[in-house]
């Protein structure tokens, strides 16, 4: 894999790990932190996918042997709003707030995956808040909608949902193919797709309003 792959686990590993470590230094070092933080992510702009190859990098020199799939997923129920500030929208409107608080609900479910999934009868209710989730979620890119100015970026917005239906209804096969077959980290990087969408929905709409 090298940089530029669009694939969840290089597209989070800033947010949901680089960052919460950077949040712990800030207490030790404030401008130490903020000087990494701004170029790191300055870098990953630049060169999408860098900071996946850092930590991988390291992973190797060190024969360090972690499933990244289950690792990020498992670290994005931990990440906090400051960690995951590209992914959020600044606008005060009920429903730009609702929208935040739905995607923000989603990510959280699914990163309860990795501890739930070998529990059966609790993993079963873990997809059935899933199911609900997605459900608030596009419910509320759909009262966003009317707030985006011009056709083309309703347009943008529509195409984000359809992505994420998209990768709803994989993850959905994802999760029947995995009660015949067992594969978990199937799972995983179907979940971590799903997040990757609905981070995109959150940056288009931020594109499109603010």
């Amino acid at each position: 894999m090298t940089m530029g792959d669009e694939t969840p686990v290089t597209s989070l590993i800033l947010a949901v790990l680089i960052r919460p470590i950077l949040s712990q230094l800030e207490r030790r070092d404030v401008v130490a932190s903020q000087t990494l933080r701004a170029a790191l992510t300055k870098a990953e702009q630049t060169h999408p996918g860098l900071t996946y190859d850092l930590v991988m990098g390291i992973m190797r020199k060190g024969e360090i042997n972690v499933n990244m799939n289950e690792s990020i997923l498992r670290l994005q129920g931990a990440a906090s709003d400051s960690d995951l500030i590209e992914y959020r929208l600044n606008r005060s409107e009920d429903a730009f707030q609702e929208l935040n608080k739905k995607s923000a609900a989603l990510k959280r479910i699914l990163s309860r995956i990795p501890d739930e999934i070998t529990d059966r009868k609790t993993f079963l209710e873990t997809i059935k808040e899933i199911a609900s989730a997605i459900k608030k979620l596009l419910d509320a890119v759909n009262e966003v909608v009317g707030f985006i100015p011009g056709t083309s970026g309703k347009q943008a917005v529509e195409q984000r949902k359809k992505e994420f239906v998209k990768y709803s209804k994989k993850f959905s096969t994802t999760l029947k193919e995995y009660f015949k077959e067992g594969q978990a980290n199937a799972v995983f990087i179907s979940a971590l797709y799903l997040i990757h969408q609905t981070n995109q929905i959150m940056i288009t709409v931020k594109n499109k309003c603010e």
